[in-house]
């Protein structure tokens, strides 16, 4: 099942969620300009912050924010620690990426809650946890993972590419963000290792397939 995936341990993250992003931008602190200001003795120098590759936006649509990090949990511990995500937990236990999730990354994971879950068919998700099944299940997994830390301040309409191959598409409706037409009910759960969008569905990557 997993034919397009191309992931290593170290990248792989999973799982499985902004308000609207206007709304949550963070605003800077004014500064004393006045203290600040360069006499004629002191000189000035000008720096413009250091811009990387980013290996999350294939075209622009969003940006990390390495300055996000500020959780004590990592990733899989929000996931294990928060009562809203314990279909999730499972998942991921039966996909075999705690230790991914818990590795330095950063990701930032679109995180199905239960009723998200629960929304599925029984059957589906019983097919899913089966051993048989693991590749899929990983599968959908990364489908719900980004490399990268994005918050919501650093996310614009468009796609972004996922640790599974595939795009997801954010967009806006109705004060809303949507991702891959799930909803963000809670935004920017921060990780030591990245960052957590809680959503109201599970996402499905193309060409999924179940034994």
């Amino acid at each position: 099942m997993l034919n397009s995936i191309k992931f290593s341990r170290k990248l792989l993250a999973g799982v499985l969620g902004v308000s609207l992003v206007g709304a949550l931008a963070a605003c800077a602190p004014p500064t004393d300009t006045a203290a600040d200001a360069p006499t004629a003795d002191t000189p000035t120098t000008a720096t413009d912050p250091a811009v990387g590759d980013d290996p999350v936006a294939g075209e622009g649509t969003a940006t990390t924010d390495d300055q996000a990090f500020a959780g004590d949990e990592t990733v899989v511990e929000i996931v294990q620690q928060d009562a809203s995500f314990s279909t999730l937990e499972q998942a991921i236990q039966a996909a075999e990426l705690e230790d991914v999730l818990a590795d330095d990354g950063p990701y930032t994971v679109f995180a199905p809650t239960d009723e998200a879950f629960a929304a599925l068919p029984p059957e589906t998700l019983d097919q899913l946890l089966q051993p048989e099944n693991q590749d899929a299940l990983r599968q959908i997994l990364t489908y719900h993972v980004v490399p990268g830390s994005i918050t919501s301040p650093s996310v614009t309409p468009g796609e972004i590419g996922t640790v599974e191959g595939s795009s997801l598409v954010v967009d806006s409706a109705a004060g809303e963000v949507l991702v891959d037409g799930a909803r963000v009910i809670q935004p920017d759960i921060i990780a030591s290792n990245g960052v957590v969008h809680a959503i109201d569905q599970v996402l499905l990557p193309p060409g999924l397939q179940l034994q």
